[in-house]
């Protein structure tokens, strides 16, 4: 009763939308939550095991100036990411961007002129094609650089690795799997697809690299890419294994002779990984990662909790409630724009930052549509936090993602609700 008082009086929730939403979540958390619990377990403990492996110790919080020679906090947080992707090397940087960035540094230290690259995933995201020189036409992008690329599209919504196969050619030097969304309307990449697709393209060309973007899917299961094969994976800071608390970053995990030549792209050949400030993050990029089993679980909660929402109204929502999630992303089918933008409004407008501020679509750098993007989050725009964006593009679709607290996902879901009682068929369905 207390809840329902504060939602409804503090948020101007209708009492039809809260006893809707409540409804939907009792059904879920019998069928669903408990395996997001066992698997949030298995990894706190893994976090924990991987820091006092390496004596993570109040020491390493400083920091110094400079070039940032021997600098063990940075040394021994790289050592950790290491050790919780199972990897024989990481780069965790302050100065990695974004997951776009870590994603170019990769590539580009990876392959030089005349290499091929060829996404098996299908379409990668819209910032990764300006990367890859696919659309517009920004400086330095790689198509520039003389590499060639290749996309494969999914078949069945897994990897068509048959087909990916048969288009490796001489110069094909990387493979690289997209393992969440993206923009498209498909589930992620499940583990165990991303396996298969792995140990069969291994046994024909055993040594080819094979990059896995790992954007949003950290922390989703017990094992990542690298545990099943993967050369290479590449994450932000800002999403999932920063757990809300990173304050910018973005991490690249894998052999130590891709670490090496990401980490000399990165400063500078010669000094590589040995320089380089951490501006007084490595607390929070610590803290962060001990926190993000559970931030990630309480993400997925949310996500869940959309998705039986929307779907029960008969939106078309992928991954559906049953499938296995290997992402924090819920994709919503809306085929209406003013839909998107009401409901990223409300997004918005749960927000503890920024709530008052309507988001409105716009020319965001690297996308080739207007976006519109709710985020009021405490670090700009931290994808672990809850938000929601989509391109303004048919089908209209909103990708929602995030949530520190399940609370707060719960509170847009109902905010979102509300928004869109504004339309006569979404009301009757309710009340």
């Amino acid at each position: 009763m207390l809840t329902e008082n504060i939602l409804c009086k503090q948020f101007g929730i209708d009492k039809s939308v809260f006893d809707y939403v409540t409804s939907i979540e009792s059904e879920i958390k019998n069928k669903y939550f408990d395996k997001i619990e066992q698997t949030r377990e298995y990894n706190q403990y893994k976090v924990i095991a991987a820091m006092q492996e390496h004596k993570l110790d109040y020491t390493n919080f400083y920091w110094n100036t400079g070039y940032g020679y021997d600098d063990i906090g940075r040394e021994k947080v790289e050592k950790i990411f290491a050790s919780v992707f199972n990897t024989e090397d990481a780069l965790v940087r302050p100065s990695i961007a974004s997951g776009t960035h870590a994603l170019y540094l990769t590539l580009s230290s990876i392959l030089k002129y005349g290499d091929e690259v060829i996404a098996i995933s299908g379409k990668p995201y819209d910032t990764l094609l300006t990367v890859l020189g696919e659309e517009g036409n920004e400086p330095c992008n790689l198509k520039e650089a003389g590499v060639i690329y290749k996309e494969i599209p999914l078949y069945n919504n897994d990897i068509d690795w048959e087909n990916a196969i048969k288009a490796v050619t001489m110069k094909t030097k990387l493979l690289m799997i997209q393992r969440s969304t993206g923009y498209s309307f498909r589930p992620a990449l499940t583990m165990s697809k991303i396996k298969t697709a792995i140990e069969r393209i291994r046994k024909t060309y055993p040594n080819i690299y094979i990059m896995v973007d790992n954007c949003y899917g950290e922390f989703i299961d017990t094992i990542e890419p690298s545990d099943i094969g993967a050369d290479v994976i590449v994450g932000s800071l800002i999403k999932n294994p920063g757990g809300g608390i990173s304050l910018s970053g973005g991490y690249v995990a894998g052999k130590k002779a891709i670490i090496d030549r990401v980490a000399n792209r990165l400063t500078a050949p010669g000094v590589g990984k040995e320089i380089g400030l951490t501006f007084g993050t490595t607390r929070n990029t610590m803290q962060g990662l001990f926190f993000a089993p559970h931030i990630v679980s309480e993400a997925l909660k949310g996500a869940l909790l959309f998705g039986g929402v929307y779907k029960s109204l008969g939106f078309e929502v992928t991954p559906e409630l049953e499938d296995d999630r290997s992402d924090i992303v819920q994709a919503i089918k809306f085929n209406n724009k003013d839909m998107v933008v009401k409901i990223c409004e409300a997004i918005q407008s749960a927000s503890p930052v920024d709530a008052h501020v309507s988001p409105v679509p716009w020319d965001m750098p690297g996308y080739t549509n207007e976006v519109i993007m709710a985020s009021g989050a405490f670090v700009s725009g931290s994808s672990i936090e809850l938000s929601a964006d989509a391109p303004m593009r048919e089908p209209y679709i909103a990708y929602i993602q995030g949530g520190l607290f399940y609370d707060h996902a719960k509170l847009g879901v109902m905010l979102s609700l509300q928004k869109l009682l504004e339309f006569d068929d979404i009301e009757n369905k309710i009340k």
